[in-house]
C-alpha cells in the first residue's frame, strides 16, 4: 500500500515547480503538418488545497466529443504567444480572465494523432471566480485535487500500437469522469515533475 501524499501548499508548489526539471517523454513520430494549440493547466486553491481545473466537452462536437480537457484551443492570428492563446481560450471558454492567472511556466509541445501540437501552459488562479461556460464549447467545469492526481495508483498507463510503433496512453478515473489521452498525459507530466 502506497503512502498517501499530503496536499502541496501553494508556496511549496511554486518552489517544486521552479526547482525541478520537467521529465521528458518522447512524442509520437508524426510527419504531418500539425496545427498549433495551447491549453491552460490552471490550479486553484479550494479549502487550502490546490485543485486542477478541467472541462468536459459537449457530445455533439466533431472533435473530441464528450472528452475531458483543459481550457484551450488553436492559435489564432492575433495571438502574440502560446501563453496568450491559452489565456484567451480560458477567458472565452470559462470566463477565467488573464488578469486572474499567474503564469508560472509551460511544457514542451505535445504532438497528437488528431493533428495538433499542444503546448501546456501552467497557471495559478489568483482569486476565486464565477465560471461562465461557453455554450457549445464546454458542458461542465470541475476540479480534481492535486493530491489525488499525485497518487501514482490514480494515473494508469497502457501501451498501444499504431503503425508498428508502441505509444503510451494515460488514463485517470475521478468520480464519474474518465480523463485520458493528451489531457491525462499532461497531468502525468505535471505530477512527475512535482514528485521528482
Amino acid at each position: 500500500m502506497q503512502k498517501k501524499i499530503k496536499p502541496i501548499p501553494l508556496t511549496e508548489f511554486k518552489v517544486r515547480y521552479n526547482l525541478l526539471q520537467a521529465p521528458h517523454e518522447s512524442n509520437p513520430d508524426i510527419k504531418d503538418t500539425l496545427r498549433q494549440a495551447a491549453v491552460l493547466i490552471a490550479l486553484i486553491q479550494e479549502e487550502g488545497e490546490l485543485h486542477v481545473l478541467l472541462t468536459r466537452r459537449p457530445t455533439h462536437l466533431k472533435s473530441h466529443p464528450g472528452q475531458i480537457s483543459f481550457p484551450g484551443g488553436k492559435v489564432e492570428r492575433g495571438d502574440a504567444s502560446l501563453i496568450e492563446t491559452a489565456l484567451r481560450e480560458a477567458a472565452e471558454e470559462i470566463a477565467l480572465y488573464p488578469s486572474n492567472v499567474e503564469v508560472i511556466g509551460q511544457y514542451p509541445a505535445m504532438k497528437t494523432f488528431t493533428g495538433f501540437e499542444i503546448t501546456p501552459v501552467i497557471g495559478l488562479v489568483k482569486q476565486a471566480f464565477t465560471p461562465k461556460l461557453a455554450p457549445g464549447e464546454v458542458d461542465e467545469l470541475f476540479t480534481v485535487p492535486l493530491s489525488y492526481l499525485l497518487q501514482t495508483e490514480n494515473r494508469q498507463k497502457q501501451t498501444y500500437q499504431r503503425n508498428g510503433i508502441h505509444h503510451p496512453v494515460y488514463f485517470i478515473r475521478y468520480r464519474e469522469h474518465l480523463i485520458w489521452g493528451a489531457t491525462a498525459a499532461m497531468i502525468n507530466k505535471l505530477c512527475q515533475h512535482l514528485i521528482l
